[in-house]
């Protein structure tokens, strides 16, 4: 009996307990304090109070020469969300800007070489941000061709050998693409777009709207969101302290340096080729990710520049 009791008067003091416990919560609220009203301000992790503004946009911007026609308030909307976004996706931009001290030098001779403007060296940072990439659509290498597209303008491939994935060669092959839709449709921008989209593609949507200027255009949202996309990464590339990215050459990542040496021999087994020329096959793969498979069979004894480390 007397456990019973004990166990009562403590079940009445724990109500008791509550009943007082919502009275001073009830008073607090009335009195005007938030319960997290004691908490301290977000921060980042370094202590350091964490802002998110506006950006504003350049008072002018061009591709490859081209102005675009930063009176519309369209075309400023669809670039500022591509600035925002890159601007505040801060690791991802990091490290293209990281990348692309080592990629653009290969690529801005080319484009030299070519008569190309500079400025089409975005559209291989949009397509792939250099990374070793394929799409659900079959699209691959550093300029994500399809394979026919690829093989028609003289890439290799095959199962063994891989040309999307060749930075020299697939940056001449967009040269060639490039020319071709700047002949078509009388503008690099329009040409950039139908890199996107494809020159038949574009071409049905000009015949459409009887419109050839790409800002005048009403496209599908991926072909739309492509030259602001680019023009977002070059603005930020060009000037990343405007951009909140305090970085300096040593920072960036440095282009290797390698020599080459002709294979015009079968290879069966490329992880003995490397040994043989002083690297591992991880290295090996690095220097030419053109290579997809462990041997090279090369029934037509055709000569290949394979790059090795110096």
């Amino acid at each position: 009996m007397k456990k019973v009791t004990y166990l009562n008067v403590f079940g009445v003091l724990g109500v008791l307990g509550v009943i007082i416990l919502i009275l001073l919560s009830s008073n607090v609220s009335k009195k005007g304090f938030a319960l997290s009203a004691a908490q301290p301000p977000a921060v980042s992790p370094n202590n350091i109070e964490f802002n998110v503004y506006p950006l504003t946009l350049p008072s002018h911007m061009t591709f490859a020469g081209e102005s675009v026609p930063l009176h519309d308030f369209e075309v400023r909307e669809r670039i500022d969300r591509e600035l925002m976004t890159n601007t505040y996706w801060h690791s991802n931009t990091l490290r293209l800007i990281k990348l692309s001290h080592r990629f653009f030098p290969v690529i801005e001779q080319i484009l030299r070489e070519n008569d190309i403007p500079e400025d089409f060296k975005y559209v291989a940072l949009a397509e792939s941000g250099f990374d070793l990439v394929g799409s659900p659509a079959g699209a691959k290498g550093y300029w994500q061709f399809l394979k026919a597209t690829a093989q028609s303008y003289g890439l290799e491939v095959n199962s063994e050998v891989d040309e999307r994935y060749h930075i020299e060669k697939s940056t001449r092959a967009a040269c060639k693409y490039f020319k071709k839709a700047k002949e078509k449709f009388g503008s690099y921008t329009m040409a950039a777009a139908s890199y996107n989209m494809g020159i038949n593609g574009l071409q049905k949507q000009v015949d459409r709207q009887r419109n050839i200027k790409y800002f005048d255009l009403l496209l599908n949202t991926e072909t739309s969101r492509y030259l602001p996309r680019i023009l977002a990464f070059k603005e930020i590339i060009q000037n990343p302290s405007q951009y909140g990215f305090k970085i300096t050459d040593a920072d960036k990542y440095p282009p290797v340096p390698f020599k080459e040496v002709q294979v015009n021999q079968p290879i069966s087994d490329l992880a003995s080729f490397a040994f043989k020329n002083q690297m591992n096959y991880k290295l090996l793969k690095f220097y030419n990710p053109w290579l997809r498979d462990n041997k090279l069979t090369n029934k037509s004894r055709k000569t290949y520049q394979v790059k090795v480390p110096i």
